[in-house]
């Protein structure tokens, strides 16, 4: 079922006409009190009552708003002009906003690829672009959109690890709008039937759950460690070898290979070291005491 433009006309030229029409039924009862036909003042009485019925039909539609419009239980059409409309008294008519809406879902524990359980949740931005279907092909659309982003969220969230084990795949903390991309889409795809647009969904809460969260802490402080002392030593090392050939550049001292690996030996461990160092004086040589 699709929305259909519903019928309905401008309010304020209807509301003079209508006045017009109980002056008219005033005139006839007036004309039969002053002894004309007696069926006058029937048609007078007459033409209340049908006006009185036909205000009825009046109604106000408000900015990004839609008026769903039924007869005997039949969809008739949506109106969406703004202002006072005059419409069929006899349509049943329900309020509908288009307004832009959002909501953030609740925080879901899920496992993703790898297994590992985490919790995350997810802010969905959407809008009825269908009144029709909204109305008439799901029970209640709000509800539909909470439960279905929540289910997308959790079908998305098996698809890809927490952390990312290599440069080509996407995960859950280091690739955020590939996956907000993937969000969005999981849930347009069950909210197309209930007349809804999703504008935007992205990730609002992502943690490790609370049995594992220390062990992966304390996996990330061990790649974070190693990943500094990796960078330490490649500093170092060409440290090193500059000055080496700075020393051999500018013939400052000749040494031998044997003197070379103590000197790289030292500067290695003075560069690479955690804590200050203490400088120890050689008074021999390298080859005795």
């Amino acid at each position: 079922m699709n929305e259909r433009q519903g019928f309905s006309v401008p309010g304020i030229p209807t509301v003079f006409f209508f006045i017009l029409l109980a002056l008219a039924g005033l005139a006839c009862e007036a004309m039969a009190l002053l002894g004309s036909e007696a069926s006058l003042g029937a048609l007078g009485v007459f033409i209340h009552v049908v006006t009185l019925f036909m205000l009825k039909g009046f109604f106000q539609v408000a900015p990004n708003e839609g008026q769903v419009q039924q007869l005997f239980g039949k969809y008739a059409g949506t109106v969406r002009e703004e202002g006072l409309r005059w419409t069929n008294p006899f349509y049943a008519r329900s309020r509908i906003s288009l307004r832009v809406r959002n909501f953030e879902s609740s925080k879901l524990k899920v496992n993703d690829s790898d297994g590992n359980p985490i919790e995350i949740a997810s802010v969905v931005v959407w809008q009825v672009i269908d009144t029709a279907e909204a109305v008439f092909c799901v029970d209640d659309y709000e509800n539909f959109v909470t439960i279905q982003s929540e289910s997308a969220l959790r079908q998305m969230a098996q698809n890809y690890p927490y952390d990312a084990h290599d440069d080509g795949k996407p995960a859950l903390r280091s690739h955020g709008e590939v996956i907000n991309n993937h969000l969005r889409d999981e849930i347009q795809a069950r909210l197309d039937k209930a007349g809804v647009r999703v504008i935007e969904a992205r990730i609002s809460h992502l943690a490790y759950a609370q049995e594992i969260a220390q062990a992966m802490l304390q996996r990330q402080q061990a790649n974070a460690i190693v990943a500094a002392r990796e960078r330490i030593v490649e500093g170092a090392v060409g440290m090193v070898a500059m000055a080496l050939d700075k020393l051999r550049q500018q013939g400052v001292v000749e040494l031998d290979e044997e003197r070379k690996a103590a000197m790289v030996s030292n500067l290695l461990v003075v560069l690479c070291g955690d804590r200050a160092t203490q400088p120890v004086v050689n008074a021999g040589t390298l080859y005795g005491g």
